[in-house]
């Protein structure tokens, strides 16, 4: 695609040392990176032989350039960064947050952003299963920065007679200000001993979790077969 490649001359022109390219070779790239504004609308066969002659040049550039390779390497880098931001939007959280009360359930629940999932576990100390799920929820609030998970204690909610513990833990899933899933006894869907891994496949089995995000990239150290 044309934007692509003018995007990539753009960069390799920006990220080239100022004494390590030739004025010629700087240049050739310039043109390169907005071929379409050397020329006058009018001039188009002039336009068409200059673009197969800059082809042709750029080939020769690249080959010449031994640092090519590293530049390409952070070019992709810098393109992922890019997408994963598109593509990342809303607000991030990353952690478990502890809700106080009612009010602060319900503000966690219809004033949040309209795209942001939203997960509550209501539970009890001493109850089986809650710890677990609280510690694992911990776990896949650092994985789902994207999702806002939270806990309350049932006693804590304001309809405490609702929660009793034969119902808890109770997970309850919203979007939007609107009740996606609700589980009761959502312990009982594991084995005696679960981990985050088990939460995760049981709410990605209903299609509650987002795509994991991306690894950070750090010093542009990435394999082609990723990058692709």
């Amino acid at each position: 695609p044309k934007g692509v490649i003018n995007d990539w001359r753009k960069f390799k022109l920006e990220s080239e040392d100022g004494d390590s390219l030739s004025l010629s070779k700087k240049e050739i790239l310039r043109q390169m990176s907005s071929p379409h504004k050397s020329f006058s609308k009018d001039d188009k066969d002039t336009r068409e032989r200059f673009c197969r002659k800059m082809s042709m040049q750029e080939y020769e550039l690249i080959q010449d350039e031994k640092e090519d390779e590293s530049c390409l390497q952070k070019y992709r880098k810098r393109c992922m960064q890019d997408m994963h931001q598109r593509l990342s939007f809303g607000p991030k959280y990353g952690y478990l947050c502890e809700l106080q009360n009612g009010e602060q359930f319900l503000e966690a629940v219809e004033k949040e952003h309209k795209t942001t999932t939203v997960i509550v576990h209501i539970y009890e100390d001493g109850i089986k299963g809650c710890e677990a799920l609280n510690n694992s929820l911990t776990c896949l609030a650092a994985e789902y920065s994207t999702v806002k998970f939270c806990k309350i204690k049932a006693s804590s909610t304001g309809a405490g007679d609702r929660f009793s513990s034969e119902v808890l833990p109770t997970l309850l899933v919203y979007k939007g200000g609107e009740l996606l899933s609700n589980f009761i006894s959502v312990s009982e869907q594991f084995s005696e001993e679960f981990f985050a891994v088990d939460v995760e496949s049981f709410l990605n089995e209903y299609g509650l979790l987002p795509e994991r995000e991306l690894p950070a990239l750090e010093n542009g150290n990435m394999d082609e077969q990723d990058v692709e």
